[in-house]
């Protein structure tokens, strides 16, 4: 698509803040008016649109499509959105680890460790830890008080908190991600753990480097929307 404006505006409007190209409201990819809650997020979106060149670049809107999933995918069905995330929750990657005989049990230990630990005074749940890759339901307490925490998030932290949970395989490093002082860089690298650990020891590959450097954007652009939509 060619650039048909020349300036990237925001404006109040009727329930929220939405992006003016020389004038004309931006609309999602489904065709609703894209709508956000605060102008801090209203004007990083008109910034991506402000940095488009002459054609306009899909991949460098990640906020736009993070609004759009907002608008047109959660809001419309927010408890099968619930229900998607807690998923995650039930079979969260942090929970199962190697054999303990097995030299990445113990670095799991050391990186997942600390960060489920937190989760669960944070949020006063109890975790199940699993060794192996057999499924062990989490407890029904600790599921119900995980739903309780969802619910709690509007529809553009949620749609932050899908991709955030979908791209590290985990809702706790997720929700760990929407925390105030959370550190992206930290996060991914615990996410990242297993691959990185297995690329160690059988060698890096240019391609896996360049999929795991644009999943990392991908992560850090959507702590960034959750971090202004709650602003």
């Amino acid at each position: 698509m060619k650039r048909f404006w020349k300036e990237a505006a925001v404006a109040r409007v009727e329930g929220g803040w939405q992006v003016m190209l020389d004038g004309r409201a931006v609309k999602t990819q489904a065709g609703s008016a894209q709508i956000v809650p605060n102008e801090a997020l209203a004007k990083a979106l008109a910034s991506e649109w402000a940095a488009q060149g002459e054609t306009v670049d899909p991949d460098s809107l990640p906020l736009r499509d993070l609004a759009d999933l907002a608008i047109d995918v959660i809001a419309p069905v927010r408890d099968g959105a619930l229900t998607h995330l807690l998923r995650y929750g039930e079979t969260d990657t942090l929970c199962y680890r190697a054999e303990p005989d097995e030299p990445l049990h113990a670095r799991q230990l050391e990186v997942w460790e600390p960060l489920l630990r937190a989760a669960e005074a944070r949020w006063d749940v109890q975790f199940e830890r699993i060794n192996g890759v057999i499924h062990r339901p989490q407890s029904p307490a600790t599921l119900i008080r995980l739903e309780q925490v969802l619910a709690a998030h509007d529809q553009f932290t949620l749609a932050a908190l899908t991709t955030l949970t979908a791209l590290s395989a985990s809702l706790v490093i997720g929700l760990s991600a929407l925390e105030p002082d959370a550190d992206a860089a930290a996060l991914w690298a615990v996410a990242e753990l297993e691959e990185v650990w297995q690329a160690d020891l059988w060698g890096r590959e240019e391609e896996a480097e360049v999929r795991r450097s644009r999943r990392f954007a991908a992560f850090a652009a959507a702590m960034r929307f959750g971090e202004l939509a709650r602003s």
